[in-house]
């Protein structure tokens, strides 16, 4: 009897220390959600996203791989190692999303295990009183063997009692101990994506000056596009005269290129009496312009849509595109393939990219604080063009057909 009293006493005992005692170790939770429900919504976008992120790193890496220009395949390593540092990024909100959720619940099952505490302390206490009483005190009390006795038996019938009620609340703390596990896990991961993250970077970072080498290398001529973009944005007085300058830029780039090379010298009549003076002099015609928008458009960032096209800011002003929030310092990349024709600080703005598609369609995203895009550039819809802020992550993207604003959801892939 004395060591089943013992044992219930001692099972007990752990119940008011576990019920007491808080998670060793816990965490610190990057808190930006302000419910679980919100944690569980970002928690499935974020894998939802690292999942996209993976799927268009694997489409470069194959495009890359069976690339035969060695342009075309640093554009798709690029991209693919744009696509990765978003997989991370992603990777990371996952981490911080569960850490909150168990966070959450770790919360709830505190409360509850509070309001069980009061009880089992008190029963804890009598339970130790009883326990300790020497047992030759007993002979000396009137009646009191008979009632030790009589308290023997019933405990033998109450520690099963106790250990049934408490059966939920040991699988409670059983719950507990797996939370602390999930916490830890949930930070390890973390840590070990920042550190990947960070890996990454240092990657892309390397990359973006190999290119910048090799174009200085090729030639003068993207220095000198580079300089005339710059001085086009010191004489432009908004954005839209700005973007108005590059397109006339681009047409007249676009109509020199069009124009047929040298014409080759006629051949003697006399050596090919088949030759005929239009074979000779014919040239090749051009292609008749398409209207499509450009091919696998999507957003620059993953981040959240705060501003929606056609709203108004806090001037009253019509917004030309859409504002993202991103986290801080992610991964920017183009929204669509075409030409850079503008990177760089520009008034109002911050750090700004201009991209020129096909068909007279353009891009403007700004927001950046570091830029992976130079002048001149060709790049690819998911080639890498800077980072996020630090503070205030803001994004916004416009997109732009012969001019006019379109809302970019529209053609989003």
């Amino acid at each position: 009897m004395t060591r089943l009293l013992a044992a219930g006493l001692l099972g007990l005992l752990a119940l008011g220390f576990w019920v007491g005692s808080g998670a060793p170790g816990r965490a610190q939770s990057a808190a930006r959600f302000e419910d679980a429900s919100q944690a569980r919504t970002a928690l499935a976008l974020a894998r939802q996203q690292a999942l996209r992120a993976r799927t268009r790193a694997e489409r470069f890496d194959r495009e890359a791989a069976s690339s035969t220009q060695a342009s075309q395949k640093a554009q798709a390593e690029a991209a693919a190692l744009a696509a990765r540092i978003q997989q991370v990024e992603a990777a990371i909100g996952v981490a911080e999303a569960q850490l909150v959720l168990v966070k959450s619940e770790r919360r709830q099952l505190d409360i509850r295990l509070a309001e069980r505490r009061e009880p089992i302390v008190q029963l804890t206490g009598a339970l130790q009183t009883l326990v300790r009483r020497p047992l030759s005190l007993s002979l000396f009390a009137p009646g009191s063997l008979r009632d030790t006795v009589y308290l023997g038996a019933v405990l033998d019938s109450t520690v099963p009692l106790v250990r049934e009620t408490t059966a939920d609340l040991r699988a409670e703390l059983d719950r507990a101990a797996v939370l602390q596990r999930q916490a830890r896990d949930a930070v390890a991961a973390r840590r070990a994506s920042e550190t990947q993250l960070a890996q990454r970077r240092t990657e892309l970072i390397a990359m973006a000056q190999r290119e910048r080498i090799d174009a200085r290398r090729a030639a003068g001529a993207a220095d000198r596009e580079d300089l005339r973009a710059l001085a086009l944005g010191e004489r432009a007085r908004d954005i839209d005269g700005l973007i108005e300058g590059l397109e006339q830029i681009g047409e007249l780039r676009a109509r020199l290129a069009a124009l047929p090379g040298p014409v080759p010298r006629p051949t003697d009549p006399s050596a090919d009496p088949a030759a005929t003076p239009a074979d000779v002099a014919a040239a090749p015609s051009p292609s008749p312009s398409s209207t499509a928008p450009p091919p696998r458009y999507r957003l620059p960032v993953d981040g959240r849509l705060v501003a929606a096209f056609g709203s108004r800011d806090d001037s009253s002003i019509r917004r030309d595109g859409l504002q993202l929030l991103p986290r801080s310092g992610a991964q920017v990349v183009a929204p669509g393939g075409g030409r850079i024709v503008f990177a760089g600080p520009y008034r109002g703005y911050g750090t700004i990219v201009i991209i020129e598609h096909a068909n007279g369609w353009t891009s403007l995203v700004t927001g950046l604080s570091e830029l992976a895009a130079r002048v001149g550039q060709n790049v690819v819809a998911g080639s890498p063009l800077g980072m996020a802020q630090l503070r205030d992550p803001a994004v916004t993207l416009e997109l732009r057909r012969e001019g006019e604003p379109v809302n970019p959801l529209e053609f989003i892939a």
